[in-house]
């Protein structure tokens, strides 16, 4: 399929998932009134589900035989299930309160990343089976993640606005629900427009497979999981701090209506886009492993002046630091899970991409329970607890939030890049000791 079509899917994944991320504090705890520690709550019981779901949805995407191939059935399906509990996500009665607000934000939080993982699941395994060397994969991956930040732009950016001035106002639901409507509707032609596309190699649906717990177990006792893993989370669960808490930082921290918030995210957007080109110009002349490397530093460099800003503008410096640090991993950090993946097929010989990738998903899957948790923690530190209860000193508290948790998380991610040692890019041929594909 054409790269852009299959690059396309990742804008439709992004729109609803990081609306979600970024407006739960606002909506759910500062505009509803849910406790922030039911919230820390819910969403380390989600990490425990997830954890389970997400390689098993892998693992039967690699074993699905169907006329229409192994991964469309699953990507359709998604499709329509992730604008479904999207748009419930949002749309709460207005009678509910109390427990129940817990369990409707429970409910719908686990059925929208339920959906997720199902979508991202069968669409991440498309990429090295679609894209075979490393220059290809870098290619359709920054326009993948190209398409990715268009999505921020629009899901992260122009959401604060939408909600809270277009369409509802600061202290009103009424505007998530509109936008939760038009987002849904865009996500979803987006989403079945590349599933329909997909064209497997025909090769790989017949091939036998092992089964998931010999699957599992091979995964699991392969150093480079674990390492790769641990390396990922530390990218990605800063983000998921300052996509929780950016809104409440600029409110709380800058003193500033929720609104700016589209000024200090929209300018990190634009400058991870316009390092893409540069990331991918940079792996494909020394390499994904270096690319990786320096992209660690920059993003924790930044939560430094972050954590000092007194200004918008000052923000926004420190955010952008950060944000060539994001636009480097987005480059290569699925390269360098790909170059896992392909290790794994010259060892044994199986393209088990979607079990791979989804265990691979675990790890970024904990990000929004560890960011919960951690959000959880401002109760018990600053006695923040709600927009009816923010504490003595909720600046203080969105600035340790979004950039000494982070910053923290991001150092142990440039140690952990520094001593992992990645293997070659490639499958080449299966090692003689492994099972040979069936063809």
């Amino acid at each position: 399929m054409p790269t852009w079509r299959y690059a396309l899917g990742m804008f439709g994944l992004s729109i609803p998932i990081n609306t979600v991320r970024v407006t739960t504090l606002l909506f759910y705890v500062d505009i509803l009134g849910l406790d922030v520690r039911a919230y820390g709550a819910v969403m380390a019981v989600y990490a425990v589900i997830d954890a389970i779901d997400n390689p098993v949805l892998g693992h039967l995407s690699d074993r699905t035989r169907s006329r229409w191939g192994r991964r469309r059935p699953w990507l359709v399906v998604g499709s329509v299930l992730l604008a479904a509990a999207f748009v419930g996500y949002f749309f709460v009665p207005s009678t509910v309160d109390g427990l129940a607000l817990v369990a409707w934000f429970a409910v719908f939080a686990i059925l929208t990343e339920a959906a997720d993982s199902m979508y991202a699941a069968n669409y991440n395994a498309l990429l090295p089976e679609l894209f075979p060397a490393e220059h290809e994969r870098a290619g359709a991956n920054s326009l993948r993640q190209a398409f990715q930040l268009l999505a921020f732009a629009i899901a992260l950016a122009a959401t604060p606005f939408l909600t809270t001035s277009l369409f509802g106002s600061d202290d009103s639901p009424d505007g998530f629900r509109t936008t939760a409507l038009l987002y849904a509707g865009i996500a979803l032609v987006a989403l079945l427009f590349m599933a329909l596309g997909v064209r497997e190699d025909p090769a790989r649906v017949v091939e036998d497979h092992s089964g998931f717990i010999t699957g599992a177990r091979t995964i699991l006792r392969n150093p480079h999981f674990w390492l790769v893993g641990v390396a990922t989370a530390c990218y990605l669960v800063p983000l998921a701090f300052v996509l929780a808490g950016v809104q409440l930082y600029v409110k709380y921290s800058l003193g500033l209506p929720v609104a700016y918030s589209l000024w200090l995210i929209g300018s990190s957007i634009a400058i991870a886009a316009a390092g893409l080109p540069a990331w991918t110009a940079l792996v494909r002349r020394r390499g994904a492993p270096f690319a990786w490397r320096l992209a660690y530093m920059f993003l924790a460099a930044g939560f430094v002046p972050f954590y000092f800003a007194d200004s918008l503008i000052q923000a926004v410096l420190g955010l952008g630091v950060v944000a060539i640090g994001w636009s480097g991993l987005l480059a290569t950090n699925d390269l360098i899970q790909a170059r896992v993946l392909d290790e794994d097929v010259r060892r044994h010989g199986q393209h088990r991409e979607g079990l791979f990738l989804s265990a691979f998903g675990i790890f970024s899957r904990l990000t929004g329970a560890t960011a919960g948790i951690g959000l959880g923690s401002l109760g018990f530190l600053f006695g923040y607890y709600s927009g009816a209860e923010p504490g003595p000193d909720p600046g203080l508290a969105f600035r340790v939030a979004v950039a000494v948790y982070p910053f923290v998380i991001a150092l142990v991610g440039v140690v952990l890049s520094l001593l992992i040692r990645i293997p070659d890019a490639g499958v080449h041929q299966p090692a003689a000791h492994a099972p040979q594909l069936t063809r």
